[in-house]
């Protein structure tokens, strides 16, 4: 069995984009096997989950990976086509019934996609809402407004931070992008985005821009990027960095080299890549992937990105 016939052998969410992006497979039957997305598997039953409320695990968002906010992440990573009609049911369920609970004007309650204070969230948020065709300009708006002056953002601004978070930057910039994606082109986004993107190739994704010398350890919970995830969540990875500027289409040059060779090292000897990190929480979907073995997830990023690298 060839790497592709292993990555074929799973679930539409990922057939399809292994379709698209590594088998060169016709358009016409893309479009098919994503479709299945909609009503089988994964994507399947993360819909079937969802509450009268329209949420899941009752609330916008929680610590458990389980809310509103990481299954429409979720089905965005699975690319459920967003005008299908099981995506727009359950958009408009999230867009009626779900909140933030005092989270408005005098401790009101802010609709979904009005989102609440801090740029990870509402990255996340403004990200699949983009893709999903839903109005996130007011938070789009307020994401180009905090940026810092090094390029990124970050939220620990509240408590006196003045300097950006790779973590952070990441889930503005993938709001950023998606925005641009689905609603066109925006000068003055082009160009917030544009000194994002600079923040993390200044810094060949991973080092210092002071010294150089790479960043071993996120400062805030002590994650290590070189370790891959899947889903990545709020967190940031060297695999993440560069998925992001592959999608943007940002041209490869030397500033990615050290980082692209991580990638390479981590490749086994059968040609897969491993899950070397899961971040605790309650995944509402079990993806059959175990830490320590061979990621359909991980591999189908990692395939993806060289071969933008490569050309």
């Amino acid at each position: 069995m060839t790497i592709i016939d292993w990555l074929l052998d799973s679930d539409p969410a990922i057939r399809w984009q292994v379709m698209r992006d590594l088998a060169g497979a016709p358009a016409e039957e893309v479009i098919i096997e994503r479709a299945r997305v909609a009503t089988e598997g994964w994507g399947a039953e993360l819909l079937a989950q969802q509450a009268p409320d329209g949420s899941w695990g009752g609330v916008a968002f929680n610590q458990g990976y389980d809310s509103t906010m990481h299954v429409l992440t979720l089905l965005q990573c699975f690319g459920l086509d967003p005008v299908s009609p099981q995506a727009r049911h359950a958009l408009g369920r999230v867009r009626e019934g779900v909140v933030w609970p005092g989270w408005g004007p005098n401790g009101t309650d802010n609709p979904y996609f009005t989102g609440e204070v801090e740029p990870c969230i509402n990255g996340q948020v403004a990200a699949a809402g983009a893709y999903f065709g839903q109005d996130v300009r007011g938070l789009i708006d307020r994401l180009l407004s905090e940026q810092l002056d090094d390029g990124g953002w970050n939220c620990e601004v509240e408590n006196g931070s003045i300097r950006s978070s790779f973590n952070t930057t990441i889930c503005v910039l993938d709001a950023l992008l998606a925005y641009e994606r689905a609603f066109g082109i925006r000068p003055d986004i082009t160009s917030v985005r544009t000194r994002g993107e600079a923040y993390l190739l200044d810094r060949q994704l991973f080092k210092r821009r002071s010294t150089g010398e790479p960043i071993e350890r996120d400062r805030k919970r002590g994650d290590d990027w070189r370790r891959f995830a899947f889903p990545t969540w709020w967190h940031y990875d060297i695999l993440r960095g560069l998925e992001y500027l592959c999608a943007a289409g940002i041209s490869p040059d030397a500033r990615i080299d050290d980082a692209i060779e991580l990638v390479r090292s981590k490749q086994q000897p059968d040609g897969r890549w491993l899950l070397d990190v899961q971040y605790p929480g309650n995944l509402p979907v079990d993806l059959g992937e175990t830490v320590g073995k061979p990621s359909r997830w991980i591999t189908l990023r990692a395939l993806r990105v060289l071969r933008w690298a490569e050309g």
